[in-house]
């Protein structure tokens, strides 16, 4: 007789209170805290990220590919593309707007005692938050295709990507058929090697949390318990009222959307990583009713251009800062940050701690103290968690929404996905 097995989603949750009550405990004991942390956490926590990322390009480069070339309709391409960054930038916006409203609402820097905070170094990359509009432009055009494939850049290889499919769908179609047939056969493959890889995924998860509450532990947490209620608040406003009021707008039953990604949202919740749930997202929005050839161009589009959750945090993190120094920022003033943080945040995503070079740049523009940074930096793990799993839920939207657009939905999956 066959034993039960734990599903993959109990598995994550048990991994994740697991690593909350070891990183607790080691907190407790610091003289044995950085030896398990450099030589058994850390590296657990490492290994399933670098994992995960390590999928990525292959199963992005070759879908994307494989549905340009299958087709090759230029004219559709670039009117998806329209009709993608100009949900993007509507999304993203609305986000950072609903940021700034609840910010002035609930004031979560207001009232908190500069002296009870504990800062924290941070290291920002210098050069990113500058890029202009033009410059994000230029960006996407890889120099180096090959190193853009081993940096991870996602949309420098979803340029080549789709430069290549249109390239193959011009061949013969003797030339043409074993090309896409063999890239079809990676994709499958490496889509494989994510469900091996996700079995891994508990002990990820143990090691990054148990990091976390390691080295902070709980007492950090108190100062900036407003800061992170009010985020929390924030982001359950946002995807229930915003990307719910989108689904219904677009007749997409939303909650069917939530269960059906639930491990998903789990894990990016748990990790605090997009990439790590990037590609087992793309093959459960397929079984949801959007094309495969959508799904491999919207998603990766939107791990760069529609990052929901940071967008919203930007707005609250900024707010906190002005509140936290006493600063008043006038309505005019905030209508400014709006577009600084539009145009900042495209230009510094997917940049290693973006989030700080984002909010670095509009404090700046702003005229706010830099150093608030560094006393969000000490819990910003604890906030990054859910507003990584509202980007993911919201670039699960939006290939949805395009495809409802674009009336390329699944016909046979239509009772299952589209039903509201």
């Amino acid at each position: 007789m066959q034993k039960p097995r734990i599903p993959l989603v109990l598995q994550i949750i048990i991994g994740l209170v697991s690593g909350i009550v070891i990183g607790a405990l080691l907190h407790q004991f610091p003289e044995s805290r950085p030896w398990l942390i450099s030589n058994v956490l850390q590296p657990a926590g490492d290994i399933f990220i670098r994992l995960m990322k390590m999928i990525v390009v292959p199963i992005v480069f070759a879908c994307m590919v494989v549905g340009i070339a299958g087709n090759g309709d230029g004219k559709s391409l670039g009117r998806i593309g329209t009709k993608t960054l100009l949900y993007f930038f509507s999304v993203t916006t609305t986000a950072i707007i609903v940021g700034l409203v609840i910010g002035n609402l609930l004031q979560p820097g207001a009232g908190t005692d500069l002296a009870s905070l504990k800062a924290v170094d941070v290291t920002i990359s210098q050069g990113a938050a500058s890029h202009g509009f033009g410059q994000i432009l230029v960006n996407i055009i890889p120099d180096n295709i090959v190193d853009a494939m081993a940096k991870g850049s996602l949309l420098p290889v979803l340029f080549f990507a789709v430069m290549f499919g249109f390239g193959i769908s011009k061949l013969d179609e003797d030339r043409k058929k074993p090309l896409i047939d063999s890239l079809r056969a990676v994709s499958e493959a490496m889509f494989k090697v994510t469900s091996m890889i996700m079995a891994y995924s508990p002990i990820g998860v143990f090691g990054m949390i148990a990091v976390t509450v390691a080295n902070f532990g709980f007492s950090s947490l108190l100062p900036l318990i407003k800061l992170i209620v009010v985020s929390y608040v924030a982001i359950l406003f946002f995807a229930l009222v915003v990307l719910g009021g989108i689904a219904r707008l677009a007749g997409i039953n939303f909650f069917a959307l939530i269960k059906h990604i639930k491990d998903e949202l789990i894990l990016a919740f748990s990790s605090a990583s997009s990439a790590a749930v990037m590609p087992q997202l793309m093959a459960k929005l397929e079984t949801f009713g959007a094309s495969r050839s959508l799904v491999s161009f919207v998603v990766p589009m939107g791990y760069s251009f529609n990052l929901d959750g940071a967008s919203l945090f930007l707005g609250i993190g900024t707010l906190f800062v002005a509140q936290l120094y006493g600063i008043d920022l006038s309505l005019s003033q905030q209508a400014v940050l709006v577009v600084t943080m539009v145009l900042t945040s495209k230009g510094a995503a997917g940049v290693p701690g973006f989030m700080f070079v984002i909010l670095s740049a509009t404090l700046a523009s702003a005229g706010l103290p830099l150093e608030g940074i560094a006393f969000i930096a000490g819990v910003y793990r604890l906030m990054d968690m859910p507003t990584t799993a509202l980007n993911v839920l919201g670039n699960a939207l939006a290939p949805l929404v395009i495809s409802k657009w674009e009336a390329r939905r699944n016909v046979a999956k239509e009772s299952l996905s589209w039903q509201s």
